[in-house]
Parts: C-alpha cells; structure tokens; sequence
C-alpha cells in the first residue's frame, strides 16, 4: 500500500492507494479526525503536550474534544509548522526543564499521526510521499524525510505540493494547470504541464491513465503522464494570519483579550464568511461567566484584509509567476485551468481576485483539501516529475564595498535537476602555510524578500522582510563542516589550488566534488552539502 502525507498548517490530510479500485482514498483516523459538513477527513494540525521528558502528547481532533485549544496555556500549540526550520526570533517556550523547538512539536506530532496509521493499517506499504511548500528550505524538507526515517517502508518521496494538486484533480483534457495552493501557512502557485506521452511494447515510465471509455486491457497503447513544472512562486502567507488580523481588528475595536479562544472564535467567523454575507460567534465561559459576541460582515472583513495590503501580496505571487510563464512562452490564455487548493481559497475575496486574472469557466475549485495528500499519491503509480529550483545556491564572501558579508550565487534558481553538467569554482590560498580551505555555502531565498519568525505574547507570527533583507539559510555554517578541503602541503598565496565542483541531483540535494590541483588528489567525492540534521 501506498501513504500520502499533506501535513499543512491548519490541518493534515493523509490518503492512500487502493490497489483493488487503482484510485487514491483519504484516509480517516478514528480520534485524529475531524470531518465537517462536506469537508473530507482532516486532521487539525493541533499538538497538546502533556509531559515534554516523556513526549506525550495529545494531537488532531482530540485536543479540540477535549477543549485544550481553547485556553491560554503554553502547553498548547498550532501554526507550529510554520517555525519549523525557520530562525525564531525571541524565546522558545520552556515546559517540563526542556526547551521545545517546532521541530520537536511537528516530529511528536507526525509521529502520533504515523503510530495511528501502523495500528490501523499493519502493512502500511512500500512507499510514502510526503508533500512541501513551494518556498520551503532545504532544512525543512530535510527534516520532514529524518521524521520519517523510522517508519517501515522502502521509499520516501517528497514533491511540492501545488504539483501534487495537478495530479490530484484528475483532469485528462487540460495540459497547462495553475495550481493555487492557499492554505493555513503559505500561498504557492504552481504552473504545470501534464504530457501524454504514448509507450507500447515496454512497461511504461509514468502511471497508467484511463483516458477514454475503453479499459486498459482493450487498449494496446499505454498512456503515460508526465508533469512538467514550468512556473512556480511561494511565501508565507496563510489562513493564520488572516486569523491573526482579526482578532487584532477585535481586540482594537472590542477591547477582546488576544487568546486562543477568540483566534478559534475569529477562525470560525472567516469560514461562516465564506458561505454567507454576514458572521456571528458567542462564546460563554461558565467558569469566569465572559460572554464574547463577535459580529463580522464581508465589506469590513475584506477592509481589514486590505489594510494589511492582502491583495497586493497576492497579486506579487501572481506578477512573479505570470513573468516566469512568459520566458517559457506562455501567456494567461494559454493556461487551460486554474485550480484551487487550500482552505483560504473558499474566501470569496480571494476567488474573485482569481477571476481577475482568468474566465471563470476555467476556475476549478471542488478538491480543495484532498488534491495535494491524493495527487502525491500519483508518484507512487509512476508519474515522472520534471522540475526546477526554486531557490538558489550560494557562497559567502566578504563585501569590500559595503563591509558586510554576502552571498554569489553558484546554483541559480530556476536550474532543472538533475543537473547535466556540474558548476566549476576554483579557489587559492589566502595566506601563508594554509593548512586547510573553509567555505560557507547557503540556500538563498526568493530574491522578493524573506520572512522573519517571531513571538509575539504566545502567538507565532510572520512578518514579511523587504527586498534588501533577503532570507538565506546556510546549510554547513557549523563546527567541523565549514572546512571542504585540508591542504597537504600547505597552501600559499598565488595560485588556484583546489578545484570546487556544485551539481543537484534528481533527489534536489546539492552535492559537491573538491579536487587538489596541486597533487591531482580527490578530496571529497560527490559529498552531500545539505546533511542537515
């Protein structure tokens, strides 16, 4: 069997390959989900920790059962794994003599999520995929495949999750998708190509495709799909701020204290929003007997949306992508669908900023939670991904001209991988009996500006970074990892003495050959730069 993990911001979906239908199910975990109205199963991306030395946790539906979302109290935890991998500003939590990094709150989380799955599901299969945002770091991804390393299966795999989502609507007929993810976290758009491609005779590369009314036993030709990324453009941008903006709006105009319970209560009235005109929450405490009554209408929703320069934000991702379509000879008619994925995207504020840009026929909006978790499921079957980075890859070096330290580029973004032919550097001694060669390298942000990660009170937010302060996660910046080559015999001033070789393989890790010119010595053999841990 074959698992797909969508493990979002506000909510986690997990789907699987059902070998007798040869079609993806999402799955429900009796306590872990949580299903509304027509909504699929999720599970609410919720940790409680009860004892941190321990690791018990309370996780999903059980912590909202149980009403432990609705209180001020540090042990509670959502939005966590938008500080995964990320430079938190300010002080982490301390509970139980342990400090508690995200990191540590997603693994417990996902590791509830994965014990649930092996005592519901005992084979639970060969492969599993799990999926990431567009804009995520190299130490995120890293960390999402260490969480699962313990987890008996042959296989992990890892693909955007916007390109998940093309494959997951199923459509046969349409071959340039834009897909736009908006969900709790971050906003990712992803333009992709879906090729038919015909094999006969030979067991064919990608997942087999029922196109038409005949099946594939009567059909000699096999069909193949094969999803070519050709645009793509993140940031973190979600349903939780906009949560955040609200009880803010509150908290100004109403005097309302900011706590978890009235960021549920704002939540609820965002969703009610989507469906009717205007919004009302009440909550009764009977224990302190606080009454809160929020009223919300669309004109002042979408004013506070606004004043937060929501649209503009959008409209950025969109220009980036749009321009990125362009240089691949694509214009806004030759997209043949757009399809909206994520929670946000039921805000119609936001659906018709969509139709802005495109017709609404084209629109497609009936999969918004299950498309990313059921569509990973398509690589399991197959599918060949052909994609490219959406960040670069650079070096530090010291800036004469301004004093500071910066980044050159050796990997650009936008480079196809596996990479065909790998980037040469060729460095010298900088001083005298040099005993060895030290270089940072680093994984540089979008060049639209980078996101900081803070506290503010006990809620983690983002706020965005200006184009000057661009986000740049080193990836060997630590002690014993910044030296690529020791220099026998010592290096002097003059002359080039090693021979630096950059290339991205097919799994996105850049890996790096260093070469001594002086005794034609192979120092490092394809070395993995990105062993994070």
């Amino acid at each position: 069997m074959a698992i797909a993990i969508d493990f979002g911001t506000s909510n986690t979906c997990i789907a699987h390959w059902n070998p007798v239908t040869q079609q993806p199910e999402t799955l429900t975990l009796p306590g872990l989900s949580h299903q509304i109205a027509q909504n699929p199963p999720l599970i609410p991306s919720l940790v409680y920790i009860e004892d941190a030395a321990q690791g018990k946790v309370v996780v999903g539906q059980a912590v909202r059962d149980r009403g432990l979302d609705l209180t001020s109290d540090p042990r509670f935890f959502r939005s966590f794994k938008r500080g995964i991998g990320a430079d938190i500003q300010g002080f982490l939590p301390e509970l139980d003599g342990q400090l508690i990094s995200f990191e540590q709150v997603g693994q417990w989380f996902l590791n509830e999520v994965i014990q649930k799955l092996n005592a519901d599901i005992p084979d639970i299969g060969q492969s599993l995929v799990l999926t990431v945002p567009v804009d995520s770091f190299e130490s995120y991804r890293h960390w999402l495949g260490q969480v699962c390393q313990s987890l008996p299966v042959e296989q992990v795999r890892i693909v955007d999750e916007p390109t998940a989502a093309a494959l997951g609507y199923g459509i046969a007929d349409k071959e340039n998708l834009l897909v736009i993810d908006f969900g709790g976290g971050t906003l990712d758009l992803s333009l992709v190509c879906l090729d038919q491609n015909i094999q006969t005779g030979k067991k064919p590369l990608g997942f087999l495709l029922k196109w038409g009314e005949k099946s594939l036993a009567e059909n000699s030709r096999q069909k193949v799909k094969i999803a070519r990324v050709l645009a793509k453009a993140g940031q973190n941008l979600g349903g939780s701020d906009i949560d955040n903006w609200l009880v803010d709006y509150f908290a100004k105009t109403q005097g309302l204290a900011v706590t978890p319970l009235t960021t549920r209560l704002a939540e609820r009235l965002k969703i009610q929003l989507s469906t009717q005109p205007q919004a009302s929450e009440v909550y009764f405490n009977d224990e302190t007997f606080e009454t809160y009554e929020l009223e919300l209408d669309r004109n002042t929703f979408e004013n506070i949306l606004k004043e937060h320069q929501f649209f503009e934000l959008l409209d950025e991702s969109m220009t980036q992508l749009l321009q990125q379509a362009r240089r691949q000879g694509l214009e806004v008619v030759d997209i043949d669908a757009v399809l909206l994925v994520g929670g946000t995207v039921q805000m119609p504020a936001v659906q018709n900023w969509v139709q802005q840009y495109f017709e609404p026929e084209k629109i497609r909006s009936r999969r918004p939670f299950e498309a990313i978790a059921q569509g990973a499921l398509q690589l399991t079957q197959g599918v060949e991904i052909k994609d490219f980075l959406y960040h670069s890859y650079g070096i530090r070096f010291w800036d004469r001209r301004h004093n500071r330290h910066s980044w050159h580029p050796i990997v650009k973004a936008g480079q196809a991988y596996p990479m065909s032919e790998p980037v040469e550097l060729v460095l010298g001694a900088s001083s005298d009996n040099q005993p060895s060669v030290e270089l940072i390298i680093g994984e540089l942000g979008a060049e639209t500006g980078g996101t900081e990660v803070f506290f503010e009170g006990d809620r983690l937010i983002t706020r965005r970074l200006n184009s000057a302060q661009n986000q740049v996660q080193p990836l060997n910046d630590r002690e014993g990892a910044r030296t690529i080559a020791q220099l026998t015999p010592a290096g002097y001033p003059g002359s080039d003495r090693i021979k630096v070789l950059f290339e991205v393989d097919q799994e996105r890790f850049l890996r790096m050959t260093v070469e001594d010119l002086l005794t034609n010595q192979t120092l490092l053999q394809n070395q993995l730069v990105a062993q994070l841990s």
